[in-house]
């Protein structure tokens, strides 16, 4: 039944490849066909597809997903107070007329608001204005959109909802996923450095506006509102140092943020307002994701019965590598396959094969953790599919196509080092 499940596993892929079915309804799909393949019955208290894989299996990642809205809330808040504007605009005007400078603020304020919310909301409040600012002085387009999502890839390792998914499907402590997030930032951060330093002056300054109409709402939303308290700029910061430094749960985080980001731009009697309106907004941009993590629970829940277990156990025995160079060097060569919503992207059937790995016990959780949240680094980048990738290539005029080649080096290496880290210290 292994190789069954393996075939199913394939066609999935080459559904959600291919667009014939969106990546969730697609992944519930196989989960279902996975427990049938593995022995489950279809009704019963335990292990069912029923009620284990389609009831349990839907709030699976209940905390992830509330930190997901959470992190939206914050994200729109930034947005709507004026917060991730006043980050991008002192930046910019600090920064002169310098190219280098300009980009490389613009990169500090993108791995903050990254930090925050990740995928399309975050490009947006840094790249809104960014973009324009980084192309007005001469950075080349390509290299501006990739500015942006390199600065989100240096943001991911800090990003909260992101611990807790890693958290919940590998069976890790925060902690634990906190300890791995700390030693793959430098290398996040370096690559990102790299990319605008050696990018902005590979082609030299190329003064062309890819879009001037775009920024005239926001120069009016300047008037109306004003730049933001200069102390509600730490706001991206307060999440990650209540989780980080003080160790504090996530979501009493992330809500410390949401607070701290509406009493420090807001009349009191307009908090109420303010704070139902954006969390309402929220939901908009939450609900993809949500719905998406109901599919991966859906899908976790699958591998880890018993009889998908023994299924796969056998197969993954003689494939999967074992010593510690040979590990490093295929699952490198297998970066590509979590771009174009690939079998290693872990946020469709990457979650997955990883919870399948974990749940066989063939690897630790935390060498799964290690090699998934390299891969991470890579599709959060480069993956032209994803909507970060499709909005900054869009906004700078260029495809995403062209991004993806220009950034795909630089996040290969981040990934090659999360990988060889993993390898050495829990294999």
């Amino acid at each position: 039944m292994g190789i069954a499940i393996i075939i199913v596993m394939a066609i999935g892929i080459g559904l959600i490849l291919t667009g014939k079915l969106p990546t969730a309804f697609a992944l519930i799909l196989i989960a279902v066909a996975i427990a049938l393949l593995g022995g489950a019955p279809f009704v019963g208290a335990t292990d069912s597809v029923l009620t284990t894989v389609l009831q349990l299996g839907a709030f699976y990642l209940a905390a992830t997903m509330i930190a997901i809205l959470l992190g939206s809330w914050l994200g729109e808040l930034m947005r709507e107070t004026a917060i991730a504007a006043t980050l991008v605009r002192k930046t910019v005007e600090f920064a002169g007329d310098r190219p280098v400078v300009v980009a490389l603020g613009v990169l500090v304020i993108s791995a903050l608001v990254g930090s925050v919310t990740g995928s399309a909301p975050a490009a947006l409040l840094a790249g809104v204005i960014g973009i324009p600012a980084m192309i007005a002085v001469g950075i080349p387009k390509v290299t501006a959109a990739g500015t942006i999502l390199m600065g989100l890839g240096a943001g991911v390792p800090f990003e909260l909802p992101v611990w807790q998914f890693f958290s919940t499907a590998l069976h890790l402590t925060i902690p634990q996923v906190r300890s791995f997030m700390i030693v793959l930032f430098p290398f996040a951060a370096a690559a990102a450095i790299a990319f605008v330093l050696i990018e902005s002056r590979r082609k030299g300054t190329v003064h062309a506006w890819s879009l001037a109409a775009p920024t005239r709402p926001e120069q009016k939303r300047r008037v109306r509102l004003g730049d933001a308290p200069w102390y509600s700029l730490l706001t991206p910061l307060v999440p990650i140092v209540l989780a980080l430094v003080l160790q504090i749960p996530i979501i009493p985080s992330l809500l410390t943020g949401v607070l701290f980001a509406v009493v420090t731009t807001t009349r009191p009697k307009l908090w109420t307002t303010v704070l139902l309106r954006t969390l309402y907004n929220s939901f908009k941009v939450a609900a993809a994701p949500i719905v998406l993590f109901i599919a991966i629970g859906i899908l976790l829940s699958a591998v880890s019965l018993p009889g998908s277990v023994a299924a796969l156990k056998p197969i993954v025995d003689a494939v999967a590598p074992t010593n510690v160079w040979l590990y490093v060097i295929v699952f490198s060569v297998l970066v590509p396959l979590c771009l174009y919503r690939g079998p290693l992207n872990i946020y469709g059937l990457g979650a997955g094969i990883a919870g399948a790995l974990t749940a066989i016990g063939f690897y630790s959780p935390m060498a799964v953790l290690g090699l998934m949240t390299s891969y991470n680094q890579v599709f959060g980048v480069a993956d032209p599919t994803s909507t970060q990738t499709v909005w900054a290539s869009q906004y700078s005029g260029v495809a995403p196509q062209q991004v993806m080649i220009r950034v795909l080096p630089y996040v290969w290496v981040v990934a090659i080092a999360g990988i060889t880290i993993s390898a050495v210290r829990y294999l």
